[in-house]
């Protein structure tokens, strides 16, 4: 019997991996003949880099970056030299992990650093990056990125904006490469349109969400209290947001306020595809074709995913029910090992079978060996 492993990370618990190889464990000690291969997955958010530097033989890259509040920080990145490509993910400069004592301030977060990190990719020469959008504390639509790459705003005395909270008064957009980036020759200084942006390199936007920038499922309304705004923060934030768009659609020529994913990482999708020209894909997708998903389960009699928690967000775009859909794609037979479980039926439907954890979080290996066992069991009748 050939059993595929494919399951995203267990959040707060457990990577992808560890938990692929716990499942394979607990498989093995029922079937000890099978033939189990693991293929980890992500759906664009924390985890995505991992998941294919593993696959893809990468190698981790330390550069210098500030935080969402302007500390300076490391973050890493992954680089693919078979094909002179990166993966980033912007939390590793605008997430959780970035903030100095954890202090929040969604006000003022920007995503600075993480024009500072496409910056030191494009000075590695590289042709293709992959961004994943995903764990952010930053409400700032790109607009802290687009000033590391060069972008400069102004309001309506030409008085140069640089915080995010005076985007409320934005009215002119000038493009112009920085003098210490003027050597890149992967840079340019024209504006960002709908055919290309100030990296002259293929972006690609990996995002498991479809919130559009602005109104009552953008960026602001949607995830913005996540992020510990206040209702009156809210409203700044959202009139910000929406006179940058249109301050965009204005001086650069192109509106992707209502793309679908516009709204990730507190509207990093619509500065990406508004800065850069970056292309928006579903976040599973962009690691399926990474890790070459599809030929796996082409291969595979079995399939096994998971996730800390299957809920009705499952069936937007996250990575078991991607892994579902290849798999009925292909006819085979589908499985999940999962933390918790919603009452929802029509999550499990997509399922064969749902195997719950139950427990706590010290006990996860423990329990996904447990659980994986009762599924071997079940799989040998």
């Amino acid at each position: 019997m050939n059993i595929l492993i494919a399951p995203d990370k267990f959040k707060g618990s457990l990577s992808a991996r560890q938990v692929a190889e716990n499942i394979a464990l607990g498989i093995g000690d029922v079937i000890p003949d099978a033939q189990i291969e693991i293929a980890p997955v992500a759906d664009g958010g924390e985890g995505t880099a991992e998941v294919i530097c593993n696959a893809r033989g990468g190698e981790w890259v330390m550069c210098r970056t500030h935080g969402p509040l302007g500390n300076p920080i490391e973050a890493r990145y992954v680089w693919l030299g078979e094909n002179a490509s990166a993966v980033i993910e912007m939390s590793e400069a605008a997430g959780l992990r970035a903030l100095e004592n954890g202090v929040r301030d969604v006000l003022r977060a920007n995503t600075f650093g993480v024009g500072e990190m496409l910056l030191d990719v494009a000075k590695r020469g590289a042709h293709e990056i992959i961004v994943g959008l995903g764990g952010s504390v930053t409400n700032d639509g790109g607009f802290g990125m687009a000033r590391a790459l060069g972008f400069r705003f102004f309001d309506e005395r030409h008085n140069e904006i640089e915080k995010a909270v005076e985007l409320i008064s934005v009215t002119g957009i000038e493009a112009s490469v920085a003098t210490d980036v003027s050597s890149v020759p992967s840079l340019k200084s024209q504006p960002a349109s709908a055919s290309g942006g100030p990296l002259q390199m293929k972006i690609v936007a990996a995002c498991d969400v479809k919130n559009p920038l602005l109104g009552e499922t953008g960026a602001t309304r949607t995830f913005g209290p996540q992020k510990g705004a206040t209702s009156e923060q809210l409203e700044i934030l959202e009139r910000a947001l929406t006179r940058l768009a249109d301050t965009v659609t204005r001086e650069l020529g192109c509106d992707f306020r209502n793309k679908p994913g516009a709204g990730a990482a507190g509207g990093l999708g619509f500065g990406l595809m508004s800065f850069c020209g970056a292309e928006l894909r579903p976040g599973f997708d962009v690691v399926a074709d990474a890790v070459e998903l599809e030929e796996k389960i082409k291969s595979a009699d079995v399939v096994i995913t998971g996730e800390g928690k299957l809920d009705s967000q499952t069936l937007e775009g996250k990575a078991p029910a991607g892994v579902a859909r290849l798999a009925r794609k292909f006819g085979k037979r589908v499985f999940a090992v999962v933390g918790r479980v919603a009452a929802d039926q029509q999550v499990r439907e997509i399922f064969e079978g749902v195997y719950e954890l139950g427990g706590s979080i010290p006990q996860a290996r423990d329990l996904l060996q447990e659980r994986a066992r009762e599924l071997g069991s079940a799989l040998k009748y």
